[in-house]
């Protein structure tokens, strides 16, 4: 549970472990165990009070999505042993009404893929490059976060749709592997290059794609580089979840002498189309043409650390833990 409210970037001793009685159920509930818990960089945000999903405040169990298995069931459409997605939060047990779950396929192999290229980061990176960017071939495309969990998958995508793709990366580790395993076409060092004078070296044209993950300085010097007719997909603030304040945004003359579409990207509008997504990318990822990385940390009492990794950068991936 979050036992203090952390003051920017937060640390172990925010957290707490709490042992708690298994519930009973009542009235066609379903008893999860959990699998794996997926960690995302929004949860600082409802720790912060900030997110639209709501807030989390000390002495509250943190939210967030897990593949779990049933191992009790008073609903008669679960039975024990299937597996499931929901949000069992961090714990190791969670109690759900069967409007709360949603079955996980056995296509889906390991079952960690559902959380993360076949979950919510890859719906996120399908919905805002496919769907909305609609990317035409010879598009430059740029990505930062490039190796995390969402921009992998859109590194990937755009790559595979014909585009010129630039990553963003905070190690040349991440930058060598966002080339020689994602297939990004060049990978900037934030934190040893110069991003302006790289972006106008590698996009001489122009960006026509940024798919934005971060938000903060970033934003602003990619949107200074727009080409015209370009589309910003406006998806996630990491640089923002661990300040006090909101960072000031681009100036509205970026966009409009770019004449860009500007998008304000939430997951949650695309679950309706999740089955089509996976439809569509299921394929990809068991021929090996859409390549995933998984972070996973072993045990629940392992979350705190790996969440306060995810908020450092320092993850490799989509972070996950393996409860059990």
């Amino acid at each position: 549970m979050l036992k203090s409210t952390p003051e920017g970037e937060p640390g172990v001793s925010n957290f707490a472990l709490t042992e708690l009685a298994i519930p009973v159920l009542s009235d066609k509930q379903v008893l999860c165990k959990t699998l794996y818990l997926s960690l995302d960089p929004y949860m600082r945000s409802q720790i912060s009070g900030r997110h639209i999903s709501g807030s989390i405040k000390p002495g509250d169990v943190l939210h967030g999505e897990t593949v779990s298995e049933v191992v009790e069931s008073l609903d008669e459409n679960y039975k024990v042993g299937d597996k499931v997605r929901c949000m069992g939060g961090w714990q190791e047990y969670s109690v759900h009404s069967a409007k709360e779950l949603t079955k996980v396929s056995e296509k889906i192999a390991p079952s960690s893929y559902a959380l993360s290229v076949l979950g919510m980061p890859g719906l996120t990176a399908y919905a805002g490059l496919v769907w909305q960017a609609k990317p035409k071939a010879g598009d430059v495309v740029v990505i930062p976060a490039a190796t995390g969990a969402v921009g992998s998958t859109a590194g990937q995508l755009a790559k595979s749709l014909g585009c010129k793709v630039i990553g963003i990366a905070g190690s040349d580790e991440k930058c060598a592997y966002a080339k020689e395993q994602l297939g990004y076409d060049e990978c900037i060092n934030r934190r040893t290059e110069d991003l302006a004078s790289r972006l106008d070296e590698l996009c001489p044209k122009g960006v026509d794609i940024y798919f934005d993950l971060v938000g903060g300085e970033i934003l602003n010097t990619v949107s200074a580089r727009l080409a015209v007719g370009a589309r910003v997909i406006l998806c996630g603030l990491m640089a923002e979840y661990n300040q006090k304040e909101r960072i000031g945004g681009p100036p509205p003359g970026f966009w409009i002498r770019s004449r860009a579409t500007v998008y304000g990207l939430v997951v949650y509008d695309y679950e309706h189309r999740r089955q089509e997504f996976i439809d569509a990318c299921l394929p990809l990822v068991n021929n090996g043409s859409l390549k995933t990385r998984e972070d996973i940390a072993k045990g629940i009492a392992a979350a705190p650390e790996a969440f306060c990794r995810l908020m450092q950068g320092a993850n490799m991936g989509k972070a996950l833990v393996q409860v059990s």
